[in-house]
């Protein structure tokens, strides 16, 4: 009897300890697969992996920020001129923003670079990015060498010197490409606060 009541614990005490590992390892699997980022198609997306050994560039952008739809023509240039070494996306962080009106928005500024959703922020985090428009770089290691401005074109909202003095973005590509270290690995972005996003 005791016996049967023993063998009876521990069938039951294996049943527990299995249900625990299923109930811990498959939320895992699928809170990984709701935050990542997202191609237009809707399918999760890593920049670093489709990258192809080249340094990463993530530019976060809004369709309705003034000062991000400003530097559209400059990051297109930017992505034309080091394309054959880097690795150019525009990151659209807000959750409203759906993937016909980011075509749309891709469009009207004349964008050829790839874009992608990050609804749950999780490149905005990998990044520190704070603000759009806001750049971020990293070497073919993976490693955040820069993130900030692109230039110093804004001095502040609503005030913009005529041409830039100072590009950031530029630097930081070079010294990607490199292998040297800059002399400040980040620059306060001028535009609109990701923060304010739903």
């Amino acid at each position: 009897m005791d016996l049967r009541c023993d063998s009876v614990r521990v069938v039951g005490l294996i049943a527990v300890v299995f249900a625990a590992a299923c109930f811990v390892s498959f939320p895992s699997v699928s809170s990984r697969a709701q935050s990542g980022a997202f191609d237009l198609a809707g399918k999760s997306f890593d920049p670093f992996q489709s990258a192809g050994g080249k340094i990463v560039v993530l530019i976060f952008v809004r369709t309705d920020c003034p000062v991000s739809n400003r530097y559209a023509p400059t990051i297109q240039r930017l992505s034309e001129e080091h394309s054959s070494k880097a690795a150019f996306w525009l990151v659209y962080p807000s959750k409203a923003e759906t993937a016909e009106l980011i075509r749309k928005h891709g469009r009207e500024y004349g964008y050829k670079i790839p874009a992608l959703r990050d609804p749950q922020h999780v490149l905005v985090k990998e990044s520190h990015a704070e603000i759009t428009p806001e750049v971020a770089v990293f070497d073919a290691a993976r490693k955040l060498v820069y993130h900030g401005r692109i230039d110093n074109l804004y001095e502040d909202i609503g005030r913009a010197r005529t041409t830039a003095t100072t590009h950031e973005l530029e630097a930081a590509i070079s010294a990607a490409l490199s292998g040297k270290s800059l002399t400040a690995d980040s620059a306060h972005a001028v535009g609109c606060y990701i923060s304010d996003l739903e």
